[in-house]
């Protein structure tokens, strides 16, 4: 512990001096409290947060306070876009002319219309493999083999019995014909159809069997039965019985979707734009600082702040790979103005957030955190005179201390004099 001492001129006059002790208590505190001042403001203002919260109001000067074992929090708050994300355009694959489109924020489910091309319904099915065939059953190709029943071997039909002139059997006895004859290779019957087979077929099958229709096994062969089950939802929809099911009938996507800002307008061409699309979930949009983008980790928990002051937790779901920085500005041109990088935060209760469509947030991320560490409130720090920074204890004696996180108005302090439970005072 260093010893502080007070010079003659510094002393107050006769007939106000105060004990000894008291007097080179104040005239410390005179000389540092624009210091004291200065690291106060500064870890109040440049921190928020903390993990270790004091209750009640921060502690008055001359007061008295412990020195405790706490969790220091630091947290750093960024400005984010509230949204639904950005719009995608739609894998339109129907050809023709547009003849109706939904309302821009309308929410489209499993089985509903997202457009019309034609006048034919492009319904919306649940998967990750887009449409990129037509499913149905396929005739063989005519080349003159025997029919394929679908499993690759041939197939036999019974061969028509022999007459004689006169109309009768040259086997009257019906006794059995020797081996090898009364059948035949039949290859001028017209072959069966065959199966298509693939995960785009049981893709397409488990969202026929979810909306209802059923009679077939949802596995990746498209059989006759499949056909059946595609023919009564072709009815539902109000086009013709096919059983085949179009390239550009079905669009696939995760999920449901929400309607985007149309791209075209009735009567176009079907174009790469005609519609776009989102998610149905609210999210937060931060573009943050490439240099101080540590913080976003996927699935780090952080705290958005809405318009209206409500506080909601989230979580980082997607960090984008490349930096980008701001036109005339950044990536070392001079302007001062960062690379940043797409942060995209979800919020699980989208019930919290009540209506709101979009808007500026705040989002507020945990910087660093120290465990089990000695803090006290900042205002209880003094700048001594030799220098550095040290603690008053209740008796009046100083003693130095090391000082490491701010969080929350509280310091973490270390010093061989400090320990857990020794009370020390605020300056006046």
């Amino acid at each position: 512990m260093a010893e502080t001492v007070t010079h003659a001129d510094d002393a107050p006059d006769a007939d106000l001096t105060p004990p000894p002790r008291r007097g080179r208590r104040t005239a410390l505190i005179a000389a540092a409290v624009a210091v004291v001042a200065a690291v106060a403001v500064s870890g109040a203002l440049e921190l928020g947060g903390g993990g270790n919260e004091r209750p009640g109001a921060p502690p008055r000067a001359g007061s008295v306070v412990p020195v405790t074992r706490a969790t220091l929090t630091e947290r750093t708050t960024v400005e984010g876009r509230w949204g639904y994300g950005t719009e995608l355009p739609l894998p339109v694959k129907a050809t023709g002319t547009v003849t109706w489109l939904p309302e821009q924020g309308a929410i489209v489910a499993r089985g509903e219309e997202l457009l019309r091309v034609d006048d034919r319904p492009v319904t919306l099915m649940y998967g990750t493999l887009p449409m990129y065939r037509p499913l149905g059953l396929t005739p063989p190709e005519d080349s003159g083999n025997p029919a394929d029943d679908g499993s690759g071997g041939e197939q036999e039909t019974p061969e028509k019995p022999e007459r004689n002139r006169d109309g009768t059997s040259p086997n009257p006895s019906g006794s059995p014909a020797p081996h090898g004859a009364g059948t035949r290779r039949d290859t001028g019957s017209s072959p069966l159809p065959r199966e298509m087979r693939g995960m785009d077929v049981m893709q397409f099958e488990t969202n026929l069997a979810a909306l209802g229709y059923t009679g077939f096994t949802v596995d990746e062969r498209f059989t006759t039965s499949t056909a059946r089950a595609v023919e009564r939802w072709q009815k539902s929809l109000g086009i013709a019985p096919t059983g085949t099911v179009g390239v550009g009938d079905v669009i696939y996507s995760a999920g449901r979707v929400r309607i985007g800002q149309p791209g075209t307008r009735l009567g176009s061409t079907v174009g790469e734009n005609t519609l776009t699309y989102t998610g149905t979930a609210r999210k937060v949009t931060v573009d943050a600082s490439a240099p101080d983008a540590s913080w976003a980790v996927r699935g780090a928990k952080v705290t958005v702040e809405l318009p209206d002051g409500t506080p909601v937790p989230g979580e980082v779901a997607s960090i984008g790979k490349q930096a980008t920085t701001a036109e005339g500005g950044g990536g070392g041109d001079g302007s001062g103005r960062p690379a940043t990088v797409p942060v995209t935060i979800t919020v699980e209760d989208q019930k919290s957030v009540g209506q709101l469509e979009s808007g500026p947030v705040t989002v507020e991320y945990v910087g660093r955190e120290v465990k089990d560490v000695l803090a006290v409130p900042v205002a209880a720090l003094v700048a001594l005179a030799e220098g550095g920074h040290g603690l008053e204890t209740e008796a009046g004696e100083f003693v130095a201390v090391r000082t490491g996180l701010f969080a929350d108005g509280d310091v973490e302090v270390s010093g061989p004099a400090v320990r857990e439970g020794m009370r020390v005072r605020i300056p006046e």
